[in-house]
């Protein structure tokens, strides 16, 4: 098997953010394991590209950027249609940072969905 690297998001809700990156990139839902407490742990696809989706565990050191007012990553989510990604994560609840515009290179906007982490969303210009 070939090397890869997934990032994985926490979360406060994870059920609600399983489905709401659902709603908002059109993510599949690879695995999911549910907690009798609630929390969630899921990987998800959008096309070939996975990152899971977990409940923040402050006693594993795993915080979201909720609790830690704001994150450290980036998501960037490169697709061949920049405008309509961008617009489907807005109509799902994600908040504009920046609007789709064409910069160094690129056609690019940021959102932030409602769990706090921040999506690029964008492709190469030709």
């Amino acid at each position: 098997m070939p090397t890869s690297i997934a990032p994985m998001l926490s979360v406060r809700n994870g059920a609600a953010a399983v489905e709401f990156y659902a709603r908002a990139f059109g993510a599949a839902t690879l695995f999911r394991i549910d907690a009798e407490d609630g929390a969630v742990v899921a990987e998800l696809a959008v096309d070939r590209a996975r990152f899971w989706v977990a409940d923040e565990s402050p006693e594993h050191k795993n915080f979201s950027p909720e609790t830690l007012g704001g994150g450290t990553v980036r998501m960037v989510m490169v697709v061949d249609d920049p405008d309509a990604a961008f617009q489907r994560a807005v109509d799902a609840g994600a908040t504009v940072v920046w609007p789709v515009a064409n910069q160094h290179g690129w056609r690019l906007g940021r959102v932030v969905d409602p769990y706090g982490h921040h999506w690029e969303i964008g492709k190469p210009l030709q």
